[in-house]
């Protein structure tokens, strides 16, 4: 498969399961977590597919297209591992969704990214929560959900955040 078509078939993933994720929490209050902002392409998309809701932007630098860039209220610049943490108290409740596009071209370096950072999402999701990830993730109490039709195993990753029981504990939905 050539560069292009895989970037195509990349696209058309993160599309498909952006779209899937927008319908999987529409009646799950809070805003969107774009962790990778990129050149502002999937930020720009988001804004149309929940046009209601808040998004949260977090990358190391801005580098996107000057129409694609949120507001300084809506953006934290740094390293993942440092302002994921800090982002509670400033986002001031709990997110619906969270897309994570935090692939390099250095496998080792995206691996090691994926794993420090997922324990670091679990205080920014609400229970219900939906993950969309360009890396595998290892999120305490999610589960894998499918992914749309056309989706290649391995190109995205979805996973629902554990509901809330009646008692307030955590369920795991297993």
């Amino acid at each position: 498969m050539s560069r292009l078509d895989s970037a195509i078939r990349r696209l058309q993933a993160q599309r498909d399961c952006l779209t899937q994720a927008a319908a999987l929490i529409a009646d799950i209050p809070g805003p969107v977590l774009e962790l990778g902002l990129g050149n502002g392409r999937t930020f720009d998309h988001l804004r149309q597919l929940l046009p209601a809701r808040e998004i949260f932007v977090f990358d190391r630098q801005v580098n996107a297209h000057p129409d694609c860039i949120p507001d300084d209220d809506h953006l934290f610049l740094g390293d993942f591992l440092k302002s994921v943490p800090a982002a509670p108290a400033r986002i001031g409740t709990r997110a619906a969704l969270a897309h994570c596009d935090i692939g390099s071209g250095d496998k080792a370096a995206t691996a090691a990214l994926a794993a420090a950072l997922s324990p670091l999402l679990g205080p920014l999701l609400a229970p219900g929560a939906v993950v969309v990830s360009d890396q595998p993730l290892c999120l305490p109490g999610a589960e894998c959900l499918p992914l749309p039709d056309g989706v290649a195993p391995g190109r995205y990753q979805l996973y629902r955040v554990a509901a809330q029981s009646g008692d307030g504990q955590a369920s795991s939905g297993e």
